[in-house]
């Protein structure tokens, strides 16, 4: 009589079912399927040779390599902080760490605007090192440097905000027992730490990633808006859209939407593989193939 209450009480009517399902898959299709696939329309509205011959304007072009330049080049800053902040995180006490979990969580709870503006002020003619860099003709904003310091700013919380829950769920008994077998310390971050968050690393790496390419509003305020130099592909959609060249305007945000579909089958792709790890790392074995090496019949 319980279970069959319990069935009951956590199962839904069918129509209600129904009503979900449809919510769900109307909203996926009006904003999300709906504007990607009018991207397209629009890029291809002239024709296959002016979408080839906008991807291949000078301006397009650089403003493509200059966003993979950027993704790429802070990638590893972006791996190299997350692990170190999620390790200590995660295996140690130590005081200030809600401050550090709460820094981390920062550019999340900033608008990238405001960020921008941050950068300005302080790198900036006027800011608190402008004078200084002025002097010595070292230029930050308005210049790829800057543009480089608040995308790794607004990336940086993905790989370890992927890796804390997980580091922690893991516990710090494998590293113990290294440590205690008298491996070094690089020996047991790369024998033992490195294998345990592969995947989950990968994952945040994917998020980091796909952020950095599609930033706007932070690089938007330090670029300066030049053409061919220091502008993004994001920068560089709104620019031909203002000057009301929607065939360009669209054929470069038709890149940016292939880089997102990439990014999603990335992520999907990692995402299966760690939950089979996990389904593998849960299932106990048979009693009968308990102690017989892998892949050998009873």
């Amino acid at each position: 009589m319980s279970g069959q209450t319990t069935r009951l009480a956590t199962a839904e009517p069918r129509w209600l079912r129904a009503v979900l399902m449809v919510v769900g898959l109307g909203f996926l299709f009006f904003f999300l399927a709906l504007p990607l696939v009018a991207v397209f329309v629009e890029a291809f509205q002239g024709g296959m040779s002016a979408y080839v011959e906008a991807l291949r304007h000078p301006e397009t072009l650089s403003a493509i390599g200059l966003t993979v330049f950027i993704a790429v080049f802070v990638l590893p800053f972006n791996i190299a902080v997350g692990v170190a902040a999620a390790w200590a995180i995660a295996k140690f006490d130590f005081r200030g760490k809600s401050l550090l979990i709460t820094l981390i969580d920062l550019p999340f709870a900033v608008s990238p605007v405001v960020v921008g503006l941050v950068f300005l002020l302080i790198f900036g003619a006027q800011g608190l090192f402008g004078p200084w860099l002025a002097a010595h003709d070292v230029k930050i904003v308005f210049a790829l440097p800057g543009m480089i310091i608040v995308t790794l700013f607004i990336t940086f919380p993905f790989v370890a905000r992927e890796l804390i829950p997980l580091m922690q769920a893991q516990g710090k008994d494998e590293e113990e027992a290294a440590i205690s077998l008298g491996a070094s310390a690089w020996q047991m971050f790369f024998r033992v730490t490195l294998p345990n968050i592969k995947w989950g690393l990968l994952y945040g790496v994917i998020l980091a990633n796909a952020r950095a390419m599609g930033e706007f509003g932070a690089v938007s305020v330090v670029s300066g808006h030049i053409r061919g130099e220091t502008n993004t592909l994001p920068l560089h959609v709104e620019i031909l859209y203002n000057e009301y060249n929607a065939v360009g305007a669209f054929a470069s945000a038709s890149v940016l939407a292939l880089l997102a579909l990439v990014t999603l089958v990335a992520k999907t792709v990692v995402e299966w593989q760690m939950r089979r790890e996990t389904v593998m790392l849960d299932t106990p074995l048979a009693p009968e193939n308990v102690g017989q090496p892998s892949g050998t019949q009873p």
